[in-house]
């Protein structure tokens, strides 16, 4: 519990000091969002966060606004056809997921935790139970994301949540942390479209 305090304090401070830290950068990433298609910059989804209540996660707007509506991107058939161009860049260095610094600062998520699961995704929630990870707040990064991302089948997802649960504090949280930093410039486990048996999890589900 007194980890928990700590991790919050810090979590929000962090995120205070990365909105600061970053405001030019998301400044040049509004402009181009804006240049390159129509539609809002921020894209809103719905997610599952600590006890299973749900919330709205913040990204950067990665796809065309007539992208089918509540359609995963695995299921699309030609995903790449509703990415935009700043969009192909943001996902590949995950740099649409920089809007969730908002979510960590008003209390909805943590730095490192379980990534947040769509609000559908009944089969990972059923089996994040078993493990407690729908108890804590969900991460912008965790320990699933750094060793298998969107390749991972949900039980092993749940697993690694359940085993960031039992080894949560503030060394792991670093490792997870520094981790997620080479998993970026490596591209690990990202996915992008495709039917095969590689399940991507984690990117908007909407188009917008």
């Amino acid at each position: 519990m007194f980890y928990k305090v700590v991790k919050r304090i810090i979590d929000f401070l962090m995120a205070l000091i990365g909105l600061i830290v970053l405001s030019p950068v998301l400044l040049i990433l509004i402009i181009a969002i804006k240049i390159d298609s129509r539609g809002p910059v921020l894209f809103k989804q719905k997610r599952v966060g600590i006890n299973k209540t749900h919330f709205h996660i913040l990204k950067f707007r990665t796809m065309r606004i007539d992208t089918p509506k509540d359609t995963p991107t695995h299921l699309l058939g030609d995903p790449d056809a509703y990415i935009t161009k700043v969009g192909k860049f943001l996902r590949k260095t995950s740099l649409d997921e920089i809007p969730q610094i908002i979510n960590i600062l008003i209390g909805q998520m943590a730095i490192i935790g379980p990534r947040p699961a769509l609000w559908n995704q009944y089969d990972l929630i059923e089996e994040r139970d078993k493990y407690g990870a729908n108890d804590v707040l969900p991460g912008l990064t965790g320990w699933a994301q750094i060793n298998g991302r969107d390749e991972l089948p949900i039980d092993v997802k749940a697993r690694l949540d359940g085993e960031y649960i039992e080894r949560m504090s503030i060394t792991f949280d670093i490792k997870c942390f520094v981790g997620t930093f080479v998993s970026v410039l490596k591209r690990d486990g990202v996915v992008e479209g495709g039917t095969g048996s590689k399940d991507y999890q984690d990117k908007e589900s909407s188009g917008k």
